[in-house]
């Protein structure tokens, strides 16, 4: 059994007041039976997702069930917020009891096999070979794969068709930063709003603004280069000659959506979950992909879950984990799966199933194709120690208070600290 850190480590990873909070909450109860009950009833599996919006009758819960029964176990599957479950599974795995089966944001990935709580790919025998590198990419530390994605989302750029119509905008003449800025230029000029993102001091602020920082070419490593400081310069000047509004700074992903749902504004940056929001907009709407500095698709970064197979003492439960995961995330699953959870499929087979179905996916399959995770170069667990830099980064040249390369100079200061 492979696994980064010994299950000591896992002491170090909780602070002492949530194990003693959440301890009852993880335990159970057993009562004795017969050992002609026992044998006959079949043994139990469970699955934690953070999924709580989905009860037993949603199709997710039943084909967790229908993979159970498939492999020749019962499945009992426990929901959670994604912040929960990452704290729920750490203690859970210190204390010896963690699910046999775990659905879990990507970029949490890293830290649970830091922690030494994830088996590898190699060890569970789970095949990766369909999946897309880009994505797999995301749960990838040291040369060893920690689970298989499930599916991802991105971002993008909505527009308004009428705004652009009554600006002279074609939108197929977007094709990088000049010329997206070009038409910005002609939407301000016709009396409408320009462009609406996320800039917010937090997580959903690093994720809206790196597809214009890997899309200048800069690297997560050099926070400070040129490209870099290019990219936070972009979105800084769009502000002081208002094309983008202030309030972007305090503009949560969902807060951003809302004030491009006004019908006021010609761009938006947002993901594919907002995409029946946008059927319900009241105006015509397109999407392109976010245009790299010298054109082309920029990288932006990948949403989505893995499903991963905790370590447990007792090893031989992995063959069945094993089957639950592949038919999880088998070519046939995937369709349904990834359909219900408004993700793009991780594999290129049912992608192209999920564009015949809907074309206008087409433009969200190539964003993804295009994509990258967070922690993806082997940064593990170091990008949150980069990312946080880079969200007051942009806080600080955004409100006026340092310049681009001021900011940015000073994140990289910090966060080459925190990773050494």
């Amino acid at each position: 059994m492979n696994h980064t850190q010994p299950r000591r480590a896992l002491v170090a990873a909780l602070p002492l007041a949530l194990a003693a909070s959440l301890a009852a909450c993880s335990s159970t109860s057993t009562t004795s039976t017969p050992a002609s009950s026992q044998a006959a009833a079949p043994a139990t599996y469970t699955i934690w997702d953070p999924y709580p919006q989905f009860d037993d009758s949603a199709d997710w819960v039943k084909l967790l069930k229908q993979c159970g029964t498939q492999a020749g176990v019962t499945v009992q599957r426990t929901a959670y917020d994604t912040t929960d479950l990452t704290s729920k599974t750490l203690l859970a795995a210190q204390q010896g009891n963690p699910p046999d089966v775990l659905i879990v944001d990507n970029p949490v990935v890293s830290t649970l096999a830091d922690a030494g709580v994830l088996t590898t790919t190699a060890d569970t025998k789970i095949d990766t070979s369909a999946i897309s590198p880009n994505l797999l990419a995301a749960g990838q530390i040291g040369g060893k794969t920690y689970g298989i994605p499930i599916g991802a989302n991105t971002l993008a750029l909505f527009y308004n068709k009428d705004v652009l119509g009554k600006a002279g905008v074609d939108p197929a003449s977007v094709k990088d930063w000049t010329s997206l800025t070009a038409a910005l230029a002609k939407v301000k000029a016709a009396g409408k709003k320009g462009i609406t993102f996320s800039a917010i001091g937090t997580e959903e602020g690093s994720f809206q603004f790196l597809p214009w920082f890997w899309g200048s070419g800069a690297a997560l490593t050099k926070l400070d280069s040129a490209e870099g400081v290019s990219a936070l310069g972009l979105w800084t000047d769009w502000l002081k000659k208002g094309y983008a509004p202030n309030s972007v700074l305090n503009n949560t992903q969902t807060t951003s959506w809302q004030e491009f749902a006004t019908g006021d504004y010609a761009f938006g940056e947002n993901g594919t979950w907002q995409l029946g929001n946008a059927e319900k907009a009241g105006f015509p709407y397109g999407i392109i992909a976010i245009p790299g500095k010298g054109g082309g698709t920029a990288p932006a970064p990948t949403g989505g879950e893995f499903v991963s197979v905790p370590v447990q003492d007792d090893t031989a439960r992995y063959a069945v984990s094993q089957k639950i995961v592949s038919c999880l995330t088998s070519t046939d699953n995937s369709l349904t799966t990834d359909t219900t959870l408004s993700y793009i499929a991780p594999t290129e087979a049912v992608q192209a199933k999920q564009v015949a179905a809907n074309a206008a996916l087409q433009v969200w399959v190539d964003a993804v194709k295009a994509a990258k995770g967070r922690t993806s170069d082997d940064l593990g667990t170091k990008y949150p120690k980069i990312s946080e830099p880079m969200w007051g980064a942009v806080q600080a040249a955004l409100s006026g208070s340092k310049s681009p390369q001021d900011a940015m100079a000073a994140a990289q200061a910090t966060a080459a600290a925190s990773t050494q």
